[in-house]
C-alpha cells in the first residue's frame, strides 16, 4: 500500500512544444509584415499580396510541421499564431511612431488586442490540423 505522502520518482512530461520550432514559424510568419513595412505589398496589389503571402506562410507552416518532427502539430502551430500576434503587437508599438510619427495598429486600437490573438490563434489551429492530416496521409502519427 502506498502511503500518501509517499515520493515516487516523477517522469519529466514530454515537451510537446519545441521553442526554437515555434520561434522559426512566427520569423516566417513576419514576412507578411515586412512586406508591408517596406512597400512590396503595395508593389505586388492589394488585396492580393497579403492573401498570397498568407497562403505561402500557411503551406510553409503546414509543409514543417507536418514533414517535420514536432510531436503535437496543432499546439506547435496555435503557439506560433500567437507568437505572431504577439511580434505583430509589439512591431507596431514600437516601429509604427518611428515610421509614420504617430501609434498605429493594436495598441493604438486597445479593443483589437484580443481579436487579433484569437484570429491567429485559430489560423494556427486550421494550419495544425492540416499538419496533422498530411502527417496521417504519410502514414506518420501526430
Amino acid at each position: 500500500m502506498n502511503a500518501p505522502d509517499e515520493r515516487r520518482p516523477r517522469r519529466p512530461l514530454p515537451r510537446r512544444i519545441h521553442p526554437p520550432l515555434v520561434a522559426g514559424l512566427t520569423a516566417v510568419a513576419l514576412i507578411r509584415p515586412l512586406c508591408s513595412i517596406t512597400g512590396l505589398s503595395d508593389a505586388l496589389g492589394k488585396p492580393a499580396a497579403p492573401l498570397v503571402l498568407t497562403a505561402a506562410i500557411s503551406l510553409t507552416w503546414i509543409l514543417v510541421v507536418g514533414l517535420g518532427t514536432a510531436r503535437e502539430p496543432v499546439p506547435t502551430l496555435v503557439a506560433a499564431g500567437l507568437g505572431y500576434a504577439l511580434a505583430v503587437l509589439v512591431l507596431s508599438a514600437v516601429l509604427s511612431p518611428l515610421l509614420t510619427g504617430r501609434l498605429q495598429g493594436p495598441l493604438a486600437h486597445p479593443i483589437s488586442i484580443v481579436p487579433l490573438f484569437a484570429v491567429n490563434a485559430l489560423w494556427g489551429a486550421l494550419c495544425g490540423v492540416c499538419a496533422g492530416g498530411l502527417r496521417r496521409m504519410r502514414g506518420r502519427r501526430s
